[in-house]
């Protein structure tokens, strides 16, 4: 199984609109992030889109302009989800299979009424939303996906298992039960927004903490900030086996 990060930035993404800081002119390609976005490729060939934001159709075309089988929703915030209208091309004429909680399920109706309108409108996306449960696994493109209860401050989200791969953004904490879930797993994807705190998402020193708890062989950071630094030189901060993802980067599951 593949990974690839089609994007590894906060909400704002990196650079900041209107910002000025060092890092947000930096010419290193790995301190430009979009916003936070993931694709599973299976072992059968199978393609699952964790999240999808605003900038998806910019990161397909760069990444994967093919079809994909499912789509995976962490949080109906608008960097997750602000691209999801971007789907009708890729999954035409069958339309899109999409996994959420039941509140993402009424966001998505409410953010997007005329895809679920009794009136068929022509060239809308044809959205099959399914509601899927903490810690109730499901079938989706050949491999099973275990949803994780998250909390980003005081909403609660999803993450993912599947296989041997764990996905978490935009977490405060990850409860118990989700880390007896994934306690070892071989590859660990969890955000680290700032070296500061922040109320609702963790910091590098969090973040690090969770990792320590679950053990992965491996983890990668996602969902930063401008706020975070250099990659070059934030990366000084990292344990062994930790790394900062970057956009593009495509990593092997066994």
């Amino acid at each position: 199984m593949k990974l690839t990060f089609l994007g590894t930035g906060t909400s704002t993404g990196i650079p900041v609109l209107g910002c000025h800081c060092d890092v947000c002119r930096s010419t290193d390609p790995h301190d430009t992030r979009l916003r936070t976005s993931a694709l599973v490729t299976t072992d059968t060939g199978g393609k699952i889109l964790i999240d999808a934001g605003p900038d998806l159709r910019a990161q397909l075309l760069r990444h994967h302009n093919a079809p994909i089988d499912g789509v995976i929703i962490t949080h109906s915030h608008y960097d997750h989800v602000g691209g999801v209208d971007d789907l009708r091309t890729l999954t035409y004429p069958n339309g899109s299979d999409i996994y959420c909680r039941h509140d993402v399920n009424d966001d998505l109706h409410r953010v997007l009424p005329y895809c679920f309108n009794d009136k068929y409108y022509p060239n809308i996306p044809k959205l099959r939303l399914h509601t899927i449960a903490e810690l109730t696994p499901f079938e989706l493109a050949g491999v099973t996906i275990l949803p994780l209860p998250v909390m980003h401050g005081a909403l609660p989200i999803l993450g993912y298992r599947i296989g041997n791969l764990a996905y978490i953004t935009d977490a405060t904490v990850v409860p118990d039960e989700s880390i007896n879930a994934i306690k070892e797993i071989d590859t660990l994807v969890i955000n680290a927004l700032r070296i500061a705190p922040n109320p609702t998402h963790m910091n590098l020193e969090q973040s690090l903490a969770t990792i320590e708890r679950i053990k992965p062989r491996r983890a990668y950071l996602i969902h930063m900030s401008h706020q975070m630094g250099f990659e070059a030189e934030a990366s000084r901060l990292l344990p062994p086996g930790v790394s900062f993802a970057h956009d593009g980067l495509t990593i092997t599951i066994d």
